[in-house]
């Protein structure tokens, strides 16, 4: 079996993975995203298929206080003794906390808070009964990976936090995973930052609290410095397969302009890993990760490809959907037309921080045809709906009937930073298509009716809805919105919506 990288395309970053029997579960970041933190499922650690979420009440995860690329960091998952911890940080929330479940693809619990602070917790159950809590942070030492023991039954901190390793001297040293392998205590975090001097480096020591050796030949991951399709390789988590066999995700993004820009977000990679005689883990070829690499011996394992059109026709939306912050009561609904998708606009909107009416999905391929139809008669010149082609409040491009002067119109806007642009088109009453047709390098938008063919309606460069461009942690979304800027609005009834990767 082969690796075809990433495993798992688009925006899913700050990967963490456990083993149960010959089932293998990966959970990764949302931030600004609800549900949060979404649960995959394989057999093989190549193919994958979401089953749930962890994070799915306001009450486990309230992001009403979430900024752009603020809300849930990465969540580490492991298991013991038959039940699933996922340990996370909610910025601008509930700080660290974790939930727990029997079933990964169910619910999960309230949250447990845990009283220390920082990002990127990670948990570690020793053969003793006592649970260790990492995470990075500032602390009395100065920046570092810090350690206490908690109590898993309540999340009451059980000791003061003290420093492990402040790691070999790049920025930013975070993302801690500890590990007993053999008897030792191995530590593994992320230096350089999550962009293109990213790497992992490791050390280990005998004891839970160190001290901690460095690998002399650290890192033991990174693309850094190389012409590769791949790069910004680190925020790894080991897994021990069932075949004995070691094997590593991380994150890692794919630029496809230059100056170099990436707009899918951060992915999940996977790559074998070997031991040193030594005793010390290596992640790739050489350190290094390829797109096309020699993948586990063991039984392939496919899953059903997902249908290309949702037709709303359940009672529930689909595990692809997201919302943008927790939804406003009433600003969405699969019963009142049944059928559709009901968006109902009000005066929150792409433009700011907040919590619009927004059901989107990621853009998980370079190359993809999304399509929509809308039915909608705008009441007034203050309120539109359509698709929007989302990064954060600052970088989107939108696609949407709206009236202007009295008329109903089509608009294509560019936001651009503090700059704008709009496109207006006549637009025929009735039911309309909106078309996005992605491509590596721009975005383009038509407009199609029952009585004509598609009419382009405006482009967008992708470099422009880059991270090196907008900042933050994130990837684009397309997504279906409805904004009215004085409250009550006509419904936007999505009839159904059409997600197809071209090859």
């Amino acid at each position: 079996m082969r690796i075809t990288n990433p495993v798992i395309p688009g925006f899913y970053p700050d990967p963490s993975i456990c083993r149960v029997d010959e089932d293998y579960y990966l959970v990764t970041s949302t931030f600004e995203y609800f549900p949060g933190v979404p649960v995959f499922h394989s057999r093989d650690l190549v193919h994958w298929r979401q089953i749930g979420h962890c994070l799915t009440t306001r009450e486990q995860l309230p992001l009403g206080n979430a900024w752009s690329s603020g809300g849930i960091f990465a969540p580490t998952l492991r298991y013991h003794d038959g039940w699933f911890y996922m340990v996370t940080t909610n910025l601008g929330g509930a700080g660290n906390f974790f939930v727990r479940t029997q079933n990964p693809a169910g619910a999960w619990s309230e949250p447990f808070p845990v009283d220390q602070d920082g990002i990127d917790p990670s948990l570690l159950f020793d053969d003793d009964g006592k649970v260790y809590f990492q995470s990075s942070r500032t602390g009395d030492e100065g920046d570092g990976i810090y350690q206490c023991e908690i109590d898993i039954q309540t999340g009451t901190r059980l000791t003061d936090s003290r420093l492990l390793w402040k790691g070999t001297g790049g920025a930013y040293p975070e993302a801690p995973h500890l590990y007993k392998i053999n008897g030792l205590y191995y530590l593994m975090i992320a230096e350089g930052g999550t962009e293109y001097g990213h790497m992992e480096t490791i050390a280990r020591s005998s004891s839970p609290y160190g001290p901690f050796e460095a690998n002399p030949d650290n890192p033991i991951l990174s693309n850094r410095s190389m012409r590769s399709s791949i790069q910004a390789t680190g925020h790894a988590d080991l897994v021990e397969a069932h075949d004995g066999s070691w094997w590593a995700v991380c994150l890692g993004i794919r630029p496809v302009s230059y100056p170099m820009g990436h707009h899918l977000g951060r992915e999940v990679f996977l790559s074998p890993v070997s031991w040193t005689s030594e005793g010390w883990p290596v992640i790739g070829r050489e350190t290094h990760i390829d797109p096309d690499m020699g993948g586990p011996e063991l039984p392939e394992i496919l899953w059903p490809e997902k249908p290309v059109r949702d037709d709303f026709n359940d009672l529930q939306l689909g595990m692809d959907w997201n919302f943008l912050r927790n939804p406003k009561p009433g600003s969405w609904s699969l019963e009142e037309r049944p059928g559709c998708l009901v968006l109902h606009g009000h005066e929150e909107t792409l433009d700011e921080p907040k919590a619009p009416a927004f059901v989107g999905r990621r853009l998980c391929h370079f190359a993809a045809r999304i399509e929509a139809e809308l039915d909608y008669e705008p009441l007034s010149e203050q309120e539109e709906a359509g698709l929007t082609v989302f990064k954060n409040e600052k970088f989107h491009y939108d696609l949407a009937v709206r009236k202007v002067q009295g008329c109903k119109k089509l608009l294509f806007r560019r936001t651009v930073g503090s700059m704008k642009t709009e496109e207006i088109m006549d637009c025929p009453e009735g039911k309309v298509r909106l078309k996005i047709l992605a491509y590596p390098e721009k975005v383009e938008a038509y407009v199609q009716t029952a009585d004509a063919g598609p009419t382009l309606a405006g482009t967008g460069e992708t470099h422009f809805l880059s991270t090196e461009m907008t900042g933050g942690f994130t990837g684009v979304y397309i997504a279906m919105y409805a904004v009215s800027e004085r409250g009550a609005a006509a419904p936007a009834a999505f009839e159904w919506f059409d997600y197809e990767a071209e090859q």
